[in-house]
């Protein structure tokens, strides 16, 4: 696998690659997989990543992926990268793991005493006393004004920074104009934005603008629109968890022509039209497997011909945006 640079990821200080490792849909199992089968599936991600045997240094996770199972398979790896590292007299320097805060999916309760609770469960999982990054998921399910109130979700997010167990905090969720209210704010550290830059849809770009007007790192996730960018014909009718609609079937359809046209996989260029994008510093990708790990990093590292951004930009009209 080719070697990635990193980035500085804004004022949390750490260097990142371009490339972040997703695990949103570890600890489910594939169609005649055991639990055991699917655990050490993804171990084969996990503990090479941790052991920082891999190109990647960045994985990203969160309090309620796969019921809580994603962070405690992270949490394995990084127990056997640890023991294993312990055995070479090496550390795992360099390693930048980020997770989130999450209501109760159960009740919705997003209160100060549940992200207490969801911090406490990270930290059993992961195995670990302190946190790099940590940003609080999908506040939108409240709403702003809700979040930021005194006693609630932000306070006790911010709490946890003052009291040292969390180094770096940020905001994660979808719809740009709410995010771009919480970084507006100068609390966080970090973003993560989703579905909002790809070759469809470019809405995040003032938020982007507001990141980085204040150092802030930031993450960009579902690059492909959550499949449909990949050529894959299994989200076809779909775009960011729901159906598309026929203004971005015909977009995709133009996409297509021109990635054909110069010969390039849709799906590379996708990926690719976020990781050049200098206000990103990395790009979640979610993998659940060691081979889809590698396809990637090649499709993040191949060589595309200048002409092609023009060419794809072209056939995009202004104003598609899941927000809209």
């Amino acid at each position: 696998m080719t070697d990635l640079p990193t980035r500085r990821y804004g004022r949390t200080g750490y260097d990142v690659t371009p490339l972040c490792i997703g695990s949103g849909s570890w600890g489910a199992t594939r169609d005649g997989e055991t639990e055991t089968e699917g655990d050490e599936r993804i171990a084969e991600i996990s503990t090479p990543f941790a052991a920082r045997a891999l190109p990647v240094n960045f994985l990203d996770s969160s309090n309620i992926y796969g019921g809580g199972r994603s962070e405690l398979l992270v949490g394995r790896g990084l127990a056997r990268a640890k023991a294993t590292l312990a055995d070479q007299g090496a550390g795992s320097a360099g390693l930048v793991v980020q997770t989130k805060l999450d209501r109760d999916v159960a009740t919705g309760d997003f209160s100060a005493d549940r992200m207490r609770r969801s911090l406490d469960e990270t930290l059993e999982r992961l195995g670990v006393d302190h946190l790099q990054v940590l940003h609080l998921h999908d506040p939108d399910s409240i709403g702003f004004e809700a979040a930021m109130a005194d006693g609630g979700p932000v306070s006790a997010l911010v709490t946890m920074k003052e009291e040292g167990v969390v180094s770096s905090i940020g905001i994660s969720g979808g719809p740009v104009g709410m995010l771009q209210r919480f970084v507006e704010t100068d609390l966080f550290d970090a973003l993560i934005t989703h579905n909002r830059w790809t070759l469809v849809d470019r809405s995040a770009s003032a938020l982007f603008d507001a990141a980085t007007a204040r150092d802030v790192g930031i993450t960009n996730g579902a690059p492909y629109g959550a499949g449909i960018l990949t050529g894959d014909p299994r989200f076809a009718g779909t775009y960011a968890y729901r159906p598309a609609t026929q203004q971005v079937l015909d977009t995709v359809t133009a996409l297509q022509r021109v990635c054909d046209d110069f010969g390039v996989p849709l799906g590379t260029a996708a990926l690719q039209f976020s990781v050049r994008e200098r206000r990103i510093h990395s790009t979640v990708v979610g993998v659940s497997s060691l081979p889809r790990l590698e396809a990637a990093i090649d499709a993040a590292t191949q060589a595309l011909p200048d002409e092609l951004w023009a060419a794809l930009d072209a056939v995009v009209p202004e104003g598609i945006a899941l927000d809209a």
